[in-house]
């Protein structure tokens, strides 16, 4: 019972040619930049029913959506202040210029749509801001959808009103 092995180290002297490093660790993806000819970053966003096809390009903060200015496109200050959040949480304010074409859906689905479209675009455009996308939650697709409407319901769920006699 003399010769029992009570370390990795002892355990790598007997076996001879193994040589016991540090634990390896996950190897880290590096993310490419990806980038048109004309140095502009394209992503889909989606949210309920609407599509948005968002561009993002360097430039002084302009976004057009369908060809019309944010606060024209979108009147409501709530919904300027979701399209502005991606830019505010990966602290690039006033450094893209948008745009984006947004179909299907309501103004408020629209608005997230190009929420999410700027997000994934800013993170491709430059990879480091990904990390600060992904812990706000801009880069995970809000897959809640209106519910279908089922037979013998007067919406999806609300029935028809009960009568006794």
């Amino acid at each position: 019972m003399a010769d029992q092995i009570n370390s990795l180290e002892e355990l790598g002297a007997v076996a001879g040619d193994v040589v016991v490093d540090a634990p390896v660790s996950e190897p880290t993806i590096v993310r490419e930049p990806v980038r048109d000819e004309l140095g502009r970053s394209y992503a889909t966003g989606k949210r309920k029913d609407a599509v948005a096809r968002v561009w993002i390009k360097p430039g002084s903060g302009k976004v057009t959506v369908n060809g019309k200015e944010m606060n024209v496109y979108f009147a409501r200050p709530v919904l300027q202040m979701i399209l502005a959040q991606p830019f505010s949480v990966a602290g690039v304010s006033g450094q893209f210029d948008v745009v984006a074409t947004v179909k299907g859906g309501g103004l408020s689905g629209q608005a997230g749509a190009v929420k999410h479209g700027v997000s994934k675009a800013l993170q491709l455009y430059d990879p480091s801001l990904r990390p600060a996308l992904k812990a706000a939650g801009f880069l995970t697709r809000d897959s809640r959808v209106v519910e279908r409407k089922k037979y013998g319901k007067a919406k999806a769920r609300k029935s028809f009103q009960f009568s006794k006699r």
